[in-house]
């Protein structure tokens, strides 16, 4: 390590007295650890974590830390969260140890001589296991834990995804039950269209646009101009409730699990794929139940009616977003006549503009033009979004990094999702339809899972404005404002940083200061979007909320429709409103749905961890250019060019045998000896160092950095 100092981090100031007692949560973060509470966030000293897991309700007493800032200690643990742990197992003399391999938390569980759990599953050192935690630590005692089943060895392939689906309770497969149940349901049209809610519509041109890996098929869109120069949109999505029975085998497994989980190497799919990729997907060229929204919008893009129907339609294209946008591009370029009679393959990456060429055949023989379909959804597309921002909404810029996986399932290629022309069109019909559904909910006064997003509370955008005025991202005129919770400001605080060296950092502080957009029974409006009433009804396949919605427009559109008998039997087969079985539980299947979309994306988010670090482990000692991302108590954080992974030049990492100043308001690092200057936006040239596939951590070392802008 050389000097004491090098790789470190100091900053300057004087202890202080100890402040008020607390309550909060624990989160444990490779920046350090926190506590959240009613009056704000507070690091914990390096020791002040104490017996304290992540998630555990604790009482904190404050002291004032180096720089005058409040620092926290934890005196007591009130509730525990963790109920399991991933680690690795090994020996110490007569007892198992189980070392956990999120080391934030820091405390080792042991396995005690007469537990035979280890021996039981087959367990030896260095293998990887999963373990119920039978006794937490103390500041006396050790944490006590049982093995539950061996994850694999250290070198398994798939062990880093294993870790993952452990560490966040996932699973595969489902109960015999529900499996049976589903196997038992059949697609019979006709019968459908006996009810006299159900119209059939398989005569409308329609399509799907999703991802180009994807197995389920929950949403078709239509579109056309009306006489008046504005839009009819459709927006058909797939009628799983007609499948799933209230309180069946299927509905009481979806409750349980509420979201479908996407990992990097597979799907936890909400429903059992006798329903999810097949009778409830919308592939093209078969019968599907749906429901329908037919929205009429004006040529500024302004709903001026809809009506929500049960339908029958039959989608014709299938399309994903790299097609729909190699489409558009090529339509610009060749004057609006959409497009080539044919493409050879090659002409466009991964075949993307070849695919579209060949969905373009497909719609001619049907008698439709697929490039001026696409025009207007892509013309309605822009029209929303410039009314979404003139009513207040804020269109965060995000980067979602991708792994793509060979035949073999290890990952060929990095890649970043951004929002494009073909993702923009599909999501403005989407939030369409979902406003269309929660208005006509809301206007009858009726509970269901709605989407609410409430407004930042001043001090977290007090604070995350402060970082920005200190760094010159926003001016001090513009600060008041998006102090005040106006959202035209922070909406144009993020246009003003749109491709500028602030960009990641506008977007993260500001992201971060908003509240969590929740589920909620009754209608508080959504904060982000400007929309005074908002649910998900587009995806039922994959989110039990969207279920709850389609069950309650069907429950009172049967009620508003049908004679009062009819109406009362359809309720009760769909949300079992007869003995009011949903309005007791709905208060918690929101609450349940909430938490556990938080579960799966963190989930989804580490998985694509371990396959970047997948990705990298062959290419140690390899160079690469990126721009410092993030700077904090443990190093700058670097996006490459490349790919937009995120990889840690940790202090140590830095080069030079020096300390490095953390200024955490300005997010900056300085040599202290050579008066270096790392920054955020800073061009370097970094260094593969290491990269753990299991932790799914990538390591960088500085190999070069540019003068950092001011």
């Amino acid at each position: 390590m050389g000097r004491k100092q090098r790789g470190g981090a100091r900053r300057r100031g004087q202890a202080g007295q100890r402040g008020p007692r607390l309550t909060g949560t624990v989160r444990l973060t490779d920046a350090g650890a926190f506590v959240r509470t009613a009056e704000g966030e507070f690091r914990l000293t390096q020791r002040g974590v104490r017996e304290a897991m992540a998630g555990d309700t604790v009482t904190v007493s404050l002291h004032r830390g180096p720089g005058g800032q409040m620092r926290a200690v934890v005196e007591g643990v009130l509730d525990r969260r963790s109920v399991s742990l991933v680690g690795a197992y090994d020996v110490a003399g007569p007892l198992g140890v189980v070392r956990p391999l999120d080391r934030r938390g820091g405390q080792d569980f042991f396995i005690l001589p007469r537990d035979t759990s280890a021996a039981d599953n087959g367990v030896a050192p260095g293998d990887v296991v999963s373990a119920r935690i039978v006794s937490y630590p103390s500041r006396y005692e050790s944490g006590v834990a049982t093995i539950e089943r061996r994850l694999g060895g250290a070198d398994a392939p798939d062990l880093g995804i294993a870790c993952v689906m452990a560490r966040y309770d996932l699973e595969d497969g489902y109960p015999r039950a529900t499996v049976d149940e589903a196997r038992a349901c059949r697609l019979d049209v006709d019968g459908a269209l006996a009810d006299p809610l159900r119209r059939d519509i398989r005569d409308r041109f329609l399509l799907t646009v999703d991802p180009v890996d994807a197995r389920d098929f929950d949403d078709a869109i239509s579109v056309e101009r009306t006489a008046a120069g504005g839009w009819r949109l459709g927006v058909h999505i797939a009628d799983v409730s007609h499948y799933v029975a209230w309180d069946g085998h299927i509905d009481l497994e979806a409750r349980r699990r509420t979201t479908s989980v996407y990992l990097a190497d597979r799907v936890l799919p909400m429903l059992p794929e006798e329903l999810s990729c097949d009778l409830c997907s919308l592939r093209p060229g078969v019968d599907r139940l749906a429901v329908t929204v037919d929205a009429e919008l004006d040529r500024r893009g302004r709903v001026r009616g809809f009506s929500v129907y049960p339908s029958a339609i039959r989608s014709r294209v299938r399309l994903d977003y790299d097609a729909v946008d190699a489409l558009l591009a090529l339509d610009d370029t060749d004057g609006g006549r959409g497009g080539r009679e044919a493409a050879a393959p090659g002409d466009a990456g991964d075949g993307a503009l070849a695919r579209g060429e060949a969905a373009v055949r497909t719609a001619r023989a049907a008698g439709e033009d697929l490039g001026a379909f696409l025009r207007e959804a892509d013309a309605l597309a822009s029209a929303r979004r410039r009314v979404r921002r003139a009513r207040g909404a804020i269109d965060f810029e995000t980067v979602e990094v991708h792994a793509l996986l060979d035949a073999d399932g290890e990952p060929e290629r990095i890649v970043a999702r951004e929002r494009t022309r073909a993702t923009s069109l599909v999501e403005e019909a989407m939030l369409v339809a979902n406003e269309c559904v929660a208005r006509w909910l809301a206007d009858r006064g009726l509970d269901a899972a709605y989407r609410v997003h409430e407004r930042p509370s001043a001090d977290e955008l007090a604070d995350a404005t402060a970082t920005l005025v200190e760094i010159g991202a926003v001016d001090r005129a513009l600060s008041a404002r998006i102090r005040e919770g106006d959202p035209a400001a922070i909406e144009e605080a993020v246009e003003r940083a749109h491709g500028t060296r602030f960009a990641p950092l506008v977007n993260a502080l500001l992201l971060r200061a908003m509240q969590r957009a929740v589920y909620r029974p009754r209608n508080l409006g959504h904060y982000a979007l400007g929309a005074t009433a908002y649910c998900h009804f587009t995806s039922p396949i994959r989110r039990y909320p969207d279920l709850l919605v389609h069950r309650e427009l069907k429950a009172r559109l049967a009620s508003e429709r049908l004679g009062a008998p009819r109406a009362r039997e359809r309720a009760r087969a769909l949300t079992g409103v007869g003995d009011q079985a949903l309005a007791r539980i709905l208060p918690q299947l929101c609450r349940d749905a909430s938490a556990k979309e938080r579960t799966a994306d963190a989930a989804a988010h580490a998985s694509q961890k371990v396959m970047v670090a997948r990705y990298y482990a062959g290419r140690v000692g390899e160079r690469f250019s990126g721009s410092v991302s993030w700077i904090d108590r443990m190093g700058a954080f670097v996006r490459l060019d490349d790919t937009s992974a995120e990889g840690l030049v940790r202090l140590s990492d830095l080069g030079g045998d020096e300390w490095w100043e953390l200024d955490e308001e300005r997010l900056q690092l300085t040599g202290a000896s050579s008066g270096r200057l790392i920054a955020l936006g800073t061009r370097v040239v970094v260094e593969v160092v290491r990269a753990d596939a299991v932790r799914g951590h990538l390591d960088l070392a500085l190999v070069h950095a540019s003068r950092a802008l001011h």
